[in-house]
């Protein structure tokens, strides 16, 4: 689009002449024009007809111990006590040591799920559980940027920023990505990287947060606080700022016209002004959890003491994804249990267990589950062998991860690691696989969504990738 020849200085001649009427007028012509063509949230057509529309990725920073939650090892647990086999020397010393919680099989899968997840094990047959999880490096910054980005140390487009690049979104007044309780270190976990900035995900509360006391510091923000920064003007009105924002986009398209016409950073500012503008009403009505029903803020365990802020991360994670948002991710942290594995680990299922089936329910009643893809997981898992007498170490060779809905096979277990939990022995799934089969899923071909930066075509999956096709209904 060719902006109209109107800049700064011509805008206060005309005012200081009395005509700043039409200046406005041709701000407001220009503004339509942008409106009219320039539109990169607006919906894709995806590759191929995708089983899924959307999704909420349940983050679990710190790498949750499959061994004690969904990977049922009776050997283990029959050879406790006994040195660790040797895996590369590492674990040569080391005792094993089973896992304190009894397991038992659910639904008419009979899927084996730990007593620490009696409300998920309800939705046994909604879940498909990937037990040969595999990524490249046993460090927490590594896996967990490669978790959301594919890469283990360069600065990389993020999964929900490929999958709003590829398909857009249905609601241009709300963000297509958006990042609910995000650590405070891990921006590249959301950000777009080369892709233009539209694409990165928007945060919504997180670690950063003031004033929540004992709350932020052990959840990453208290609920009632998570919105978006400055999503309210109290200066001016609704009128008043569409005419400020129209003379510093009228600027911006002047340099736009400097720069040839070509500048994804003027783009980015210009298309993300006009969608905070949108926001301004769209966020509050969205994320207002007032008109929800007792009976819905039961099911997510609102106002229980432990389970309240996951609780309302999950519930406002589907309203959401409802109101036409395309990914929605929640972190919740401290899953690192090097040492006080009974305690912490009871502690962080009894916040997450309700919340999430919570929302697998409320999913199922709206009719949104069987096109919204829900994934639970972390960026590793932990030894079968103990640290210490009551922790485990970091286990990038095998771990596991679940997915629901979304043309997902319920009632599955996918994979599995040798008989302790070591590493992944069938149907082994590295992180670049699950990342080609949650964009399959989306109706993407992992290998055709690509970006042209620095004289080469990139991808999610680089050059690798196999999308786990036994998984889908």
């Amino acid at each position: 689009m060719t902006p109209l020849p109107f800049n700064r200085r011509d805008f206060l001649k005309t005012t200081s002449n009395g005509f700043g009427y039409l200046a406005f007028a041709a701000l407001a012509q220009q503004q339509a024009l942008r409106a009219a063509t320039t539109t990169p949230l607006a919906p894709k057509a995806p590759h191929f007809a995708g089983r899924a529309k959307r999704v909420i990725f349940l983050c679990m920073q710190g790498a949750p111990s499959h061994v004690d939650l969904l990977d049922y090892k009776p050997k283990l647990t029959a050879d406790s006590g006994k040195s660790a086999p040797s895996i590369a020397g590492r674990y040569g010393q080391a005792k094993l040591m089973k896992s304190p919680w009894k397991f038992s099989q659910n639904g008419k899968s009979g899927l084996w799920v730990s007593e620490l997840l009696p409300n998920l094990a309800k939705h046994a047959d909604d879940l498909c559980v990937i037990n040969s999880m595999a990524t490249d490096l046993p460090a927490h910054p590594q896996a967990f940027t490669q978790l959301h980005t594919g890469s283990t140390q360069f600065v990389r487009p993020s999964l929900g920023s490929w999958a709003l690049y590829g398909l857009g979104t249905s609601n241009e007044n709300l963000p297509g990505f958006i990042t609910i309780n995000p650590p405070g270190n891990a921006t590249r976990t959301y950000g777009s990287a080369f892709l233009p900035a539209i694409y990165q995900g928007t945060k919504l509360g997180g670690t950063s947060l003031p004033g929540a006391g004992a709350v932020a510091r052990r959840f990453g923000g208290a609920p009632e606080q998570a919105s978006i920064a400055n999503i309210k003007n109290n200066r001016y009105s609704t009128e008043a700022q569409r005419t400020q924002l129209d003379l510093i986009q009228s600027l911006n398209d002047s340099r736009l016209a400097q720069d040839g016409g070509v500048s994804t950073e003027v783009e980015g500012v210009i298309q993300s002004y006009e969608l905070a503008f949108r926001m301004q009403a769209e966020v509050p009505r969205v994320l207002d959890l007032s008109k929800e029903s007792a009976a819905t803020k039961a099911m997510y365990g609102i106002d229980d003491t432990e389970t309240d802020t996951f609780g309302k991360q999950c519930l406002m994670a589907r309203k959401l994804v409802e109101a036409g948002v395309r990914f929605v991710e929640i972190t919740h942290g401290n899953w690192d249990q090097h040492f006080n594995l009974k305690a912490t680990l009871e502690r962080n299922t009894t916040q997450i267990d309700k919340p999430i089936a919570g929302l697998l329910a409320d999913l199922k009643a709206r009719g949104l589950l069987k096109d919204t893809l829900v994934i639970w997981g972390g960026e590793f898992g932990r030894t079968p062998h103990s640290q210490g007498d009551d922790g485990r170490d970091h286990n990038n060779k095998g771990f596991t991860m679940w997915m629901a809905g979304g043309g997902i096979r319920g009632g599955i277990n996918y994979g599995k690691t040798d008989d302790y939990g070591y590493e992944a022995v069938e149907n082994k799934m590295h992180i670049h696989d699950w990342h080609a089969t949650v964009m399959h899923l989306l109706g993407l071909d992992h290998e055709k969504l690509t970006y042209r930066y620095a004289g080469r075509d990139f991808r999610l999956t680089d050059v690798y990738g196999t999308v786990a096709k036994e998984i889908m209904a």
